[in-house]
């Protein structure tokens, strides 16, 4: 069962993403599509109280909502490790797909300097599920570094499928950076430390 406020952020949400794709994600629209939806006050303080933000954050989350129920209908067991979470980014972008205008506008924002550390912290979070489910359970260094380096893959493939990469060429992609990155874990983690640690840091803020 939902809780209420996931709920009101739902319907929020579902008013806020039509404008969002002509106007961008910003406060007058998020105001608009308060009204649209008959939020209260009260209500919009419960379903998003860090506003835009938490809109945006709640379009990523049902993505990777899709992709974990994408992810259990099919048999994964026997792929490498690299190719379950090469499946999971893609089956992630599929379930963005619908709102690719809205992801557009999102990444827009997130290169703004006051919503680059939303988007840090949102990207982190994906590549947690992804790793998550493709059947990591590391809680050492470890889980940091994986998680670490495929959010910075994260962010290229994202912008790559935003400028119109699809089919078996954005798979290559997916796989081609995922290779590359995992060769770059094993060979220079002592080197990624620093970069990481800030990583995790702006994760936890």
């Amino acid at each position: 069962m939902r809780i209420p406020s996931e709920s009101l952020r739902d319907r929020w949400l579902k008013a806020a993403l039509p404008l969002v794709e002509s106007t961008g994600w910003t406060d007058a629209v998020m105001r608009r599509a308060a009204e649209n939806a008959a939020l209260s006050e009260g209500e919009q303080a419960l379903a998003a109280p860090n506003g835009v933000n938490d809109l945006i954050d709640h379009l990523f989350e049902l993505a990777a909502d899709k992709m974990l129920a994408e992810l259990a209908t099919r048999e994964i067991e026997n792929l490498r490790v690299h190719e379950r979470v090469a499946l999971g980014v893609r089956v992630w972008l599929d379930a963005l797909a619908p709102n690719k205008v809205a992801v557009r506008k999102a990444a827009g924002r997130g290169m703004l300097p006051w919503g680059a550390g939303a988007a840090g912290r949102r990207v982190w979070r994906v590549a947690d599920v992804i790793w998550e489910a493709a059947g990591d359970t590391a809680t050492d260094y470890n889980r940091q570094t994986k998680r670490g380096l495929l959010s910075a893959v994260i962010l290229g493939i994202v912008l790559r499928w935003l400028a119109g990469l699809e089919g078996e060429a954005l798979d290559a992609l997916i796989m081609k950076r995922l290779k590359q990155v995992m060769k770059l874990g094993q060979t220079g983690s002592k080197v990624l430390k620093p970069l990481l640690d800030g990583l995790a840091g702006m994760r936890a803020k």
